[in-house]
């Protein structure tokens, strides 16, 4: 597992044939808006991976207590030592990759669909010698082809009454490169994504039609010592009526704005130990500020400080998340402005047990 790793061990072939594993989460968390802190199951998964010469597959199914979802699914193949081909529900490759976050709930642009988004298409990568990676993919729709499931695990667009959208289409192009100054490696990339997003009429839904829009970003990480540094800007542009579109995931529908400019600035120092089991401790700070644009709209933050715990094949989180009007820190949703919008925070600490 990455030292910088975030919410999970992730799943990528490592080993000839058949490669079975999985992992099994508690979770205690405490509101500073309920008095319902618990600490319950949170987690099982199984991982499923596959490599025999130049085919390579992976999948990992998730249960919670309130839903089961699939988080990925896709078979691949390795034309070259450096293109790859992958088919099914696979990583969005849009903006710092595996995530622009380390803590174990993800960064605002999780929430976004900016952040370990899995949708259902195909994707190609070229990794060239000279440092540069190039992304190239495009997905039919998101994982389940249903905006109005919200029982799923990649935050999508969700198709309710007030908001009746699905997507239906979106490419993607991503370029990278890696290079070395003294003892730093960076890691400098451009993203752009076009979406296109299906009216859905249904009996209770307002009037509307197919729409499109698009988001970009800039990104940049770089790794020093034991420190490491992410800066990543996102700029979207979403077509849709009144400023809102609808999100979901998790069991929950919410809004967002339909167009933002989103700021992550991260940095995480990792410390190797000798506390007992403790080996590493990887300590954090991931900041979201999303800049929303449009009539009744309103600017979110979100900022997570913590650390992760090594301890052989368990991984513990302690995560303190503020926010000010955002979801999942009893905001009504993210840059919107409804209700009441100040700042919240929350105590989260997830122990994993990775096979």
């Amino acid at each position: 597992m990455s030292l910088f790793a975030s919410g999970y061990v992730s799943a990528v072939p490592v080993t000839d044939e058949l490669d079975i594993g999985g992992a099994v989460r508690l979770n205690y968390g405490w509101k500073d808006y309920d008095d319902n802190a618990k600490f319950e199951f949170e987690l099982f998964r199984i991982d499923v991976n596959y490599k025999k010469d130049k085919l390579l597959a992976s999948a990992q199914y998730r249960w919670y207590q309130d839903q089961e979802v699939v988080h990925h699914a896709w078979a691949g193949y390795q034309f070259t030592d450096k293109d790859v081909v992958k088919l099914g529900i696979t990583l969005v490759p849009f903006g710092l990759l595996p995530t622009a976050s380390h803590s174990f709930w993800f960064g605002g642009t999780y929430y976004l669909g900016f952040e370990d988004d899995y949708d259902a298409g195909i994707h190609w990568q070229h990794d060239a010698d000279d440092g540069w990676r190039y992304d190239l993919a495009y997905f039919a729709n998101d994982e389940y082809g249903d905006g109005s499931r919200v029982k799923r695990y990649s935050f999508d667009v969700a198709t309710t009454p007030a908001r009746p959208y699905e997507e239906a289409g979106q490419l993607n192009a991503r370029v990278e490169k890696q290079l070395s100054v003294g003892d730093a490696a960076h890691k400098l990339g451009a993203s752009f994504q076009w979406s296109e997003f299906d009216y859905v009429p249904s009996e209770n839904a307002v009037a509307g039609e197919d729409t499109d829009g698009y988001a970009a970003a800039v990104h940049w990480q770089m790794d020093w010592r034991k420190w490491q540094t992410q800066l990543q800007y996102i700029h979207y542009d979403y077509d849709f009526p009144d400023d809102r579109m609808a999100m979901s995931a998790f069991a929950y529908p919410f809004e967002i704005a339909s167009k933002a400019d989103v700021y992550s600035a991260n940095l995480a120092h990792s410390m190797d130990v000798s506390w007992g089991p403790i080996s590493n401790v990887n300590c954090y700070n991931d900041f979201t500020y999303t800049a929303a644009s449009g009539a009744g709209l309103d600017n979110s933050i979100q900022n997570v400080t913590g650390c992760m715990l090594t301890a052989g094949k368990f991984y513990t989180y302690v995560d303190w998340i503020a926010g000010k009007n955002m979801w999942f820190a009893n905001g009504p949703g993210i840059g919107i402005a409804e209700g009441e919008n100040g700042w919240h925070s929350r105590l989260n600490i997830n122990i994993g047990l990775y096979f």
